[in-house]
């Protein structure tokens, strides 16, 4: 029997029609500003989606392109700026900066006011979220797959999850997620031993490790739910994630595509961390 697709698109407007809802209900607009620094195209894309988004749930959104010889000073002055604006509410810094940048990447994500901070990347976020603090910011994509589990299973006490990856963006903070649903979480990466195996006790299975179909059927529990993070174009042009989908749903209970499944619910959840940014 075929595991039920996860259908992150229509959740996802869910959660979007509901904050449609609230932002219209805010006495001042809420507002997201998004710094772009250079020309990398599939920066571009994903800024533009978030533009969109916002547009449509009546959130104001605010571009800050800089060239892609912008320096740290530039940068870091214009989120000293958005940091006492009173009309922004949540501040992005679209990732990766171009390579000139990149030793200084997370000093600049750490300039960010951790009440603004959307992407939940901040020391004080990610402390908050260690501890079990419910008043901090969760990264965008591990809250949605969050979201994605539970739409599927609200009771996740006592039950084993692995998660695949181990980045401070998603595998870290899945992690500490899952914990705070009383799952006994361990985390896998590159170094693990039998990764197979271990794949194969887990209720729950999360693989964010950015390589194509890695995990097979035979790594999957009858019946766990399976999360794939992963997006991965192929020298086709076909984009896959990280599960090998097709033998994979013949034995998961629950799972997620690529495209249509977690990358809906990460642009939901940037617009309800900045929701709730202007409404705190």
């Amino acid at each position: 029997m075929s595991a039920q697709i996860i259908n992150g698109k229509d959740i996802a407007a869910a959660l979007r029609q509901d904050i449609a809802k609230r932002v219209s209900a805010l006495p001042d607009k809420s507002g997201l500003a998004v710094i772009l620094v250079g020309d990398n195209p599939a920066s571009h894309i994903y800024v533009s989606s978030k533009i969109k988004a916002c547009a449509e749930v009546g959130i104001v959104s605010y571009e800050h392109a800089l060239p892609a010889s912008a320096t740290e000073t530039d940068i870091r002055h214009v989120i000293q700026n958005l940091n006492v604006n009173p009309k922004i509410h949540g501040i992005l810094l679209q990732l990766p900066l171009p390579d000139h940048l990149a030793g200084v990447q997370e000093s600049l994500v750490q300039a960010i006011a951790p009440n603004k901070d959307v992407d939940g990347l901040t020391i004080t976020n990610a402390g908050k979220l260690f501890l079990g603090m419910k008043d901090g910011m969760v990264p965008c994509t591990p809250q949605g797959s969050l979201r994605l589990i539970k739409s599927v299973r609200e009771n996740l006490s006592g039950l084993k999850a692995v998660v695949i990856g181990r980045s401070n963006l998603f595998g870290k903070p899945m992690a500490q997620l899952l914990l705070a649903e009383h799952c006994t979480v361990t985390t896998a990466h590159s170094k693990t031993s039998d990764l197979p195996a271990l794949c194969r006790s887990a209720d729950i299975l999360v693989c964010a490790i950015g390589k194509p179909r890695l995990v097979k059927a035979e790594w999957v529990k009858p019946g766990a739910i399976v999360i794939d993070v992963g997006i991965n174009r192929l020298e086709t042009g076909k984009i896959c994630g990280d599960v090998d989908f097709d033998s994979v749903q013949q034995v998961a209970g629950y799972i997620t595509p690529v495209p249509g499944g977690v990358g809906p619910m990460t642009i939901a959840c940037l617009l309800l961390n900045t929701l709730n940014a202007a409404s705190a």
